[in-house]
């Protein structure tokens, strides 16, 4: 088989599936990670559809389940702690099959990664500086390793890809920024606790969430509309943001801004798209969120990382390695699928945060006629129920 060395950048979500199904199909990957190991905490992902059944098809199930949670119930209140809203989460078992769990992204990362990384070379701490490609393959240059020299390389490294830059230009040409910041933390012996429930608080323009955890820690999630520029503050200013749009909260929002000073690190970052023309440029393509970022509200970003990742490994078995027809295949089968989970993620995004009184008023009518027996499928269903069906490739090795 032509063409089997292939470096992935990233070891998220999207690179170790990828480098899983390579593996299967006969190829021969390698990771590079910028971080300096896998990454823990974070935030937790609601985990469903066609992600689900190729991780079923990993043999992860057993492990996604056992470490993941089974919520109850989405519940709003108002500044006292009162419900204004809400509904049963069986909802999405019903619409999924059941196959729907809460899980922790960073642990649904690790387990993959723990799939993967067996006969996998892994680089932690080290990233792509440069690409230079030529007639028979990708000659790269690594910060820390040196010249290496692949037949393909892929950028499965997230919204701000390093490989997307240097492969087709900064990131301004295909971010599509959606006015809104996302951030969380994980709070240690936060004195409230209520297991299984989604609980959020809205403002007109921010919206606060709050999950507990196991072993004492209670997940905490920020939305709110804001606009800034291609820099992210550092934590610091990230943590006087925060205390500026929520400093006047009510519920919950002063014991929750004591725990964001106590933190040691946010995930922080504003939410966005990425829409490309084209996913792929000679023996370069992008995955996940590097391609097709539905942004981080869209509750689907892990699983459709999956998707691309099994779809792109699918398309080179079958194509026995040819590149270019491989290429065209992935973009081919999943561009319009994409495009369409973007347009419901744009939806999905202002009802976390809705930036007028009125506007929350009527998502919270929305989220209760949901809770009605048979509704749920008219007014949340169609970003919930798969549209496509996952492709059947011939899997030579495993």
């Amino acid at each position: 088989m032509a063409e089997r060395a292939i470096l992935i950048s990233g070891a998220g979500i999207a690179g170790p599936t990828l480098a899983f199904w390579l593996k299967r199909a006969g190829f021969v990957p390698t990771l590079v990670e910028h971080a300096p190991q896998l990454r823990v905490g974070g935030y937790v992902v609601d985990f469903w559809g066609l992600g689900y059944e190729i991780a079923q098809r990993m043999g992860l199930e057993p492990d996604i389940l056992r470490t993941g949670y089974r919520m109850r119930e989405m519940r709003v209140v108002n500044g006292a702690g009162k419900r204004l809203a809400g509904f049963g989460t069986t909802v999405f078992a019903d619409l999924t099959g059941g196959r729907y769990v809460t899980i922790a992204r960073s642990e649904l990362s690790r387990l993959i990664y723990g799939k993967s990384a067996v006969g996998t070379e892994t680089i932690f701490g080290d990233e792509i500086v440069s690409l230079a490609e030529h007639a028979d393959h990708v000659a790269v240059t690594l910060k820390h390793g040196g010249a290496r020299r692949f037949d393909l390389v892929v950028g499965a490294d997230g919204l701000h890809s390093a490989v997307r830059r240097a492969a087709f230009g900064a990131q301004a040409q295909y971010e599509k920024n959606l006015g809104y910041v996302f951030a969380a933390f994980e709070a240690e012996n936060y004195p409230r606790r209520d297991d299984g429930i989604y609980l959020m608080y809205g403002e007109p323009g921010r919206m606060i969430g709050r999950v507990t955890l196991r072993d004492n820690k209670t997940l905490v999630l920020f939305v709110f509309a804001h606009e800034f520029g291609a820099r992210i503050p550092d934590l610091a200013g990230q943590k006087a943001l925060l205390r500026a749009e929520y400093g006047s909260g009510q519920w919950e929002c002063p014991l929750i801004l004591d725990a964001v000073d106590a933190a040691d690190d946010l995930y922080f970052d504003r939410v966005s798209q990425i829409r490309m023309p084209r996913w792929w440029s000679g023996r370069t393509v992008l995955l996940g969120d590097a391609a097709y970022c539905v942004s981080l509200l869209a509750g689907q970003g892990t699983a459709l990382a999956m998707l691309g990742a099994y779809v792109l490994a699918g398309e080179l078995a079958k194509a026995n390695g040819d590149h270019v027809a491989a290429f065209r295949n992935y973009e081919g089968r999943l561009r319009g699928y994409m495009e369409s989970k973007q347009k419901g993620a744009e939806r999905f995004a202002t009802a976390f945060a809705p930036r007028t009184r009125f506007g929350l008023w009527f998502r919270n009518q929305v989220l209760n006629i949901a809770a009605l027996p048979g509704l749920a499928k008219f007014v949340i269903g169609r970003d919930i129920v798969e549209t496509m069906t996952l492709p059947e490739y011939d899997w030579p090795v495993g």
